[in-house]
């Protein structure tokens, strides 16, 4: 729905700032809301990346299981190959008719057997790397069925919190929406920049034992009269806070 700019334009400084205040209270409840749910979400969140992470790792040893029996497999074929070979040459020097072919053939079988070895060192190293990365997989599965436990507890406690307030926060949240609609947009944006800026999310303050109730500097007496004329958007000069006279928020000013 399009901003009525001319209805909240046409808004006096008192209205404005009683708006504001207003405003910055529904969403200090809002906030109170998301202080009761604490870290859970995050927790939540940081247990389904771990979950996530987890399952990718065992997909990705999976997968260098596969390709270690794959390499397994060829050596064993390279093995019966040689083999073959080594028989061959061995019958071949039955029928020989010199030394020199005698000796080539047995530089052949040598050079086949130690192929054999070759392969068969291989295989075992092959053989011992699939053995630990299928440990490892299993303290991963472990690992991941505990992390899987402990999300079902954090899902549960988040989900009872957010079915207790969930009501209410709507609320909240349409009447934020409602207020924000009476708010000219410029001075809603600055609003809210101050509100992200500050660190307990408060933009807008009031007159404190004649100082600013957001940083405590002093305020001069010319603009605390200013403040309290509620004439003009006034802001402190320290914090950047808009200062708003006590009364109009409700409060007691302490003197």
């Amino acid at each position: 729905m399009a901003r009525d700019a001319k209805d909240s334009n046409d808004l006096s400084v008192e209205e404005k700032l009683k708006t504001l205040y207003q405003l910055q209270t529904t969403l200090s409840e809002i906030d109170k809301i998301r202080t009761l749910r604490g870290e859970l979400p995050l927790e939540v969140q940081d247990l389904e990346d771990e979950i996530t992470g987890l399952k990718t790792r065992i997909e990705n040893i999976n997968n260098e299981i596969s390709e270690l029996k794959s390499s397994v497999t060829g050596k064993k074929i390279e093995i019966e190959k040689a083999k073959n070979s080594i028989e061959k040459y061995k019958a071949q020097q039955d029928n020989v008719r010199n030394n020199r072919e005698y000796d080539v053939l047995s530089k052949e079988i040598e050079f086949q057997s130690l192929e054999v070895e070759l392969c068969e060192k291989r295989i075992r190293e092959y053989t011992a790397s699939i053995k630990s990365k299928e440990e490892e997989i299993e303290k991963n599965k472990q690992i991941l069925e505990e992390r899987g436990k402990d999300l079902e507890v954090k899902k549960s406690e988040l989900d009872e919190i957010v079915a207790e307030t969930k009501q209410e926060e709507e609320k909240l949240r349409d009447k934020a929406k409602a207020l924000e609609a009476n708010i000219e947009l410029r001075l809603l944006q600055a609003f809210k920049r101050i509100r992200k800026n500050s660190r307990n999310g408060l933009a807008i303050t009031y007159v404190q034992r004649d100082a600013c109730g957001g940083c405590f500097n002093k305020i001069p007496p010319q603009k605390q009269l200013d403040i309290r004329m509620r004439k003009k958007i006034i802001v402190c000069e320290y914090c950047g806070r808009i200062m708003i006279d006590p009364d109009l928020a409700g409060v007691a000013n302490e003197k």
